[in-house]
């Protein structure tokens, strides 16, 4: 491995003497373990520790298979389901493996003692699979997760077997080597240090899809926007593609340091709900409707009086209330996960009677990843990383991701030996410079 690392930082190394170095056999990883599937059984959710199922391992080097690719793996981020698989929660990801074995005969080696987490990544091909034309050793990559068996559809996260990778897949980013369709290749931005391009793959293209695609909601110019945990990795993305459509985002954050992050990204509406002390829910079952009242007032008094056209939703549980009777009559509700639980429970008084829509959005297509890809390539949208840990440190990464203690995106350095390498087009960067340290230096 050390050779091999040594290759990927010379930058006079060729394709040719890329893909001609040995591989090893072994390579470490970020896993969950089967045997490890009912460690939480009867612990309440909040007292489950990640730290306790997450394992940083030795495993086999796979070999690329048809229209696969694999990738020397520079860096990666830290996303919610990557927790969601550490807790074994809904259900462990076993179930997934298993599922893509029983389904296609190229998933059968995915169904392993062990499940190699990571949905994202910054790196440099390896090796290419029979069938793979639109990339070489040494091309520098990121990577989307989205896996399809067949592509070329309208909107392919649409397929009934499409999967998310690193989650619902094996062999995924959170390590130094990683397997990966040939389709979820894009070129990384130049401009970019490898932990940064790593942060952008997964929320980026989310984000595109939920608020901007014609898929999600179609956000428009002089919309309203309210977004929830707007200084964090996703919403951080809603904010920025907010303001450069020309629509106007009211960030909801937990504390003055994430308000004064979103000021820094040229917000001006900002409610810190955790200095307003909002609290959406009496008990366990028993919702607030008064704190949605009180809530919808706070927006209405920093817009001018208008309700949000479009809420961008992702916490679930504890916010959805909340955010269905907030939008205006006739606005969406656009959602794409549920951080804090997944029993959703609103008024549909407020739905029916005010023509509102909820809309689901998961991830996003092959064209929808790639046009948000674009977007930072060109400078236009920029990855919020604010702190980066090497690979051994992953479990303690994951543990203050749960616990709230971070902002923006945590990264990760699998093969990438320091921070702050990578950089092609440093003119660009030095443009974008006080953009890209503002989560850091937040």
């Amino acid at each position: 491995m050390h050779e091999l690392v040594a290759a990927l930082l010379d930058p006079d190394v060729t394709a040719r003497e890329l893909a001609a170095l040995p591989l090893p056999r072994t390579y470490r990883a970020v896993t969950v373990h089967r045997a490890d599937a009912a460690l939480f059984t009867g612990v309440p959710h909040e007292e489950r520790d990640p730290r306790a199922s997450l394992h940083l391992d030795e495993v086999p080097v796979p070999e690329p298979g048809h229209a696969e690719v694999l990738v020397a793996v520079m860096a990666s981020s830290v996303n919610h389901h990557t927790i969601a698989s550490a807790l074994f929660e809904p259900e462990p990801t076993f179930r997934f493996l298993a599922e893509y074995a029983r389904r296609s005969p190229a998933g059968r080696r995915h169904d392993l003692p062990y499940h190699v987490l990571g949905s994202d990544l910054s790196g440099v091909v390896l090796r290419t699979g029979p069938g793979v034309s639109h990339c070489q050793p040494g091309d520098e990559v990121v990577a989307h997760c989205l896996v399809v068996e067949l592509d070329g559809q309208d909107d392919a996260i649409r397929a009934p077997a499409q999967r998310v990778w690193g989650y619902e897949t094996n062999f995924g980013g959170l390590a130094e080597l990683a397997l990966v369709k040939a389709t979820q290749l894009m070129p990384k931005p130049p401009h970019l240090t490898w932990e940064e391009a790593a942060c952008c793959g997964l929320v980026n293209s989310t984000a595109y899809r939920q608020l901007v695609s014609h898929n999600g909601a179609a956000m428009k110019q002089g919309d309203t926007v309210l977004i929830w945990g707007a200084a964090g990795g996703l919403g951080s993305f809603a904010t920025q593609y907010a303001l450069a459509g020309g629509a106007t985002p009211v960030c909801v954050v937990s504390s003055p340091e994430k308000a004064a992050l979103c000021h820094g990204m040229g917000a001006d509406l900002v409610i810190d709900r955790t200095a307003e002390d909002y609290q959406f829910w009496k008990a366990l079952e028993t919702p607030d409707p008064g704190e949605w009242r009180r809530f919808a007032r706070h927006v209405r008094d920093l817009t001018g009086g208008e309700d949000p056209d479009i809420v961008f939703e992702h916490p679930g549980r504890d916010t959805f209330a909340a955010s269905v009777y907030a939008v205006r009559r006739g606005g969406t509700v656009v959602t794409c996960a549920s951080t804090t639980g997944p029993g959703h429970l609103y008024d549909n008084r407020s739905l029916w009677t005010g023509l509102k829509r909820i809309l689901g959005t998961h991830f996003a297509s092959n064209r929808e990843a790639w046009e948000a890809n674009r977007l930072v390539f060109k400078g236009r949208i920029h990855p919020p990383l604010s702190v980066t840990h090497p690979l051994e440190a992953t479990t303690d990464a994951v543990a203050a991701v749960r616990a709230g203690r971070h902002h923006g995106k945590v990264g990760i350095r699998c093969l990438a030996p320091r921070d702050g390498l990578g950089v092609r087009d440093p003119e660009l960067r030095e443009d974008l410079l006080p953009w890209l340290t503002l989560f850091r230096d937040g």
